[in-house]
Formats: C-alpha cells, structure tokens, sequence
C-alpha cells in the first residue's frame, strides 16, 4: 500500500486480492460445476413437460389410468419443480421457465391424439422419459458436485422410479395400485 495524494492505494497483490474478492461477491453464490448446471437446467425443463404432458394426459387420456397417471406427474413434478427452484435460487441459478425444443415437439405430437391413440403415445413416451431420467437422476445423485443438488436428485429419484414402475404396468395393461400416491 502507498500514498498518492494523502489516500492510500493498494498496489500489487493486495490489489488483485480486492478485486478478485468483489468479482466473486458479484458473481452471486454459484460456484456450482457446469454439470451440476446442466442436470438443474434438463431437471426443470424436463419437470415442466412432465406437467405440461400430464395436463394433457388428463383431457386426451381415454383411459381412467391414464388420466390418474397425468394428473400424478402434474402433481409430483409440479412439488418436485418447486423443490428445485428453491434449491437452485438458494445457490444464484435461475431456472429455466419453460421446456425444451423436443419436448415442445412431443407436446405438439401428443396434442394431436386422443382416445386409445394418445394413451398408446403417453405410456411409450412416459417409459422412455422415466428410463431417461432414472438415469440422470442416479447419476447425479451418486456424482453431482453440489451436495445441495445431489441431495435433491436422491430425493426425487425413488419418486421418478415409482412412476417408471406405474407407467410400465400401464403398458403391460396392468392397473397400478400406487395410481392415487402422492410425493
């Protein structure tokens, strides 16, 4: 530190200290890896097709199982798209407000059906969605960075396995008693 002009002036490392400590004050609370990031991004984008999707399961649904079926991911996904939203914000992420391109083209693509059409079309993209996640989800859970994130992967991940198990008695043609359970 030096003088110049009766204020004293921070030279050199100490410099460098300061303004490295204010760029990281700014920065917010996210020193989260870029795959911790990337899974909250896919998670919330994925949550929000789940709801948007199990909306539309409940008016295009032919079936009574179904309709339960939607109107459980609307429900799970819609606590679980909180959860997230709150874990994220608490680290300096903003959530994604909307879904993602596919998803948009499967919303799209399953708008058009109705009756048996669209509940052959739901349960086969609800199993390779839940297979899908089922797998991000372990991942994340078992090798996220952020112990925030990774706590709420392991929380959520036996509910996306209890969905995977439903939607693929669904396509067995069994009913599932788990159909009514909350998260």
């Amino acid at each position: 530190m030096r003088l110049v002009n009766g204020v004293k002036v921070l030279t050199g490392l100490a410099a460098i200290a300061v303004v490295c400590s204010l760029a990281a004050a700014q920065s917010g609370k996210s020193n989260m890896s870029a795959a911790d990031k990337k899974f909250v991004t896919a998670a919330a984008q994925g949550g929000i097709a789940e709801v948007k999707l199990g909306e539309l399961a409940t008016k295009n649904g032919a079936s009574d199982s179904v309709k339960k079926f939607g109107q459980r991911m609307v429900d799970d996904h819609s606590k679980a798209n909180d959860d997230l939203k709150q874990v994220a914000t608490s680290k300096g992420i903003t959530v994604p407000s909307d879904t993602d391109a596919k998803s948009k083209a499967t919303m799209a693509r399953l708008a058009k059906l109705h009756g048996a059409a669209f509940d052959a079309a739901y349960i086969k993209d609800m199993k390779m969605d839940h297979q899908h996640d089922i797998a991000e989800f372990s991942k994340e859970s078992s090798s996220g960075q952020d112990p925030d994130i990774k706590a709420f992967a392991a929380k959520t991940l036996p509910v996306i396995k209890e969905h995977y198990s439903m939607i693929s008695d669904m396509a067995k043609g069994k009913m599932s008693a788990k159909m009514s359970g909350k998260m």
